[in-house]
């Protein structure tokens, strides 16, 4: 075995474990048909696309390129398998419409009491309801496009007119989001710092806040649903 296949194997296994945490972390907000071995798999083959074009002269680090491999391998198996049911951006839809409602009616963000009766349900079909939405996302890329009338793929096709990241990146939606985040009930912005900032796991969150993983998991629901109720000028 040649020195440079020697010391790709050698980088392979020592990065094998970014893989798997990313995976996991990736899960947290991924439907339960998501299979995280697929996702592993995927993203080894991105390790290993990674390891043979970095080019450590170029002054990257090689976690960070590696990082961003792994993540694009793993966010394109999802695409082409449309992991996003239609099913549960209705009802994610459904939870931010009700949200938007009563801050609107009642001027403050409201409880999951308030969401669950504003919902017609009791609170335990509400709070299963929002463990089945954990794939919730800020912004869907449907909401640039007609759903309706589109492919998955097409769906998911920028152009100059539907460009999430440019919207991303317009100060105004920036200075937006950072006010709605700061709106967030203290538990729920404390997890999502944790989560976004902090890069912890779900079980790591959960032990901080003294709850489930599972609960930690409706709590990302319901905060990226307030946000995405806030958000609502920009969507629209």
């Amino acid at each position: 075995m040649s020195g440079k296949a020697s010391s790709q194997d050698e980088q392979i296994r020592k990065y094998a474990p970014l893989v798997k945490r990313i995976a996991y972390h990736m899960m947290a907000r991924l439907p339960a048909s998501v299979e995280v071995d697929d996702l592993i798999q995927v993203g080894l083959i991105g390790l290993m696309d990674a390891v043979s074009r970095f080019d450590g002269t170029q002054g990257a680090q090689f976690e960070s390129y590696a990082t961003q491999r792994i993540r694009g391998a793993m966010l394109d198996e999802l695409r082409e398998a449309d992991w996003l049911p239609r099913h549960v951006r209705q009802k994610s839809r459904q939870i931010e419409a009700a949200i938007h409602r009563l801050e609107q009616r009642n001027g403050k963000p409201p409880t999951e009491q308030e969401i669950s009766a504003e919902l017609g349900m009791p609170i335990d079909q509400y709070q299963a309801m929002l463990g089945d939405v954990k794939c919730s996302q800020l912004l869907y890329y449907e909401d640039f496009s007609d759903e309706d009338s589109a492919s998955f793929l097409e769906r998911y096709l920028v152009d100059g007119a539907s460009d999430p990241l440019a919207l991303l990146e317009d100060g105004g939606f920036r200075k937006s989001l950072i006010e709605a985040i700061h709106r967030l009930p203290e538990r729920e912005r404390s997890m999502m710092g944790m989560y976004y900032e902090q890069d912890m796991n779900l079980k790591e969150i959960g032990a901080v806040l003294g709850v489930s993983e599972s609960r930690v998991c409706q709590l990302h629901s319901q905060a990226v649903a307030r946000l995405r109720a806030q958000l609502k000028i920009w969507k629209d």
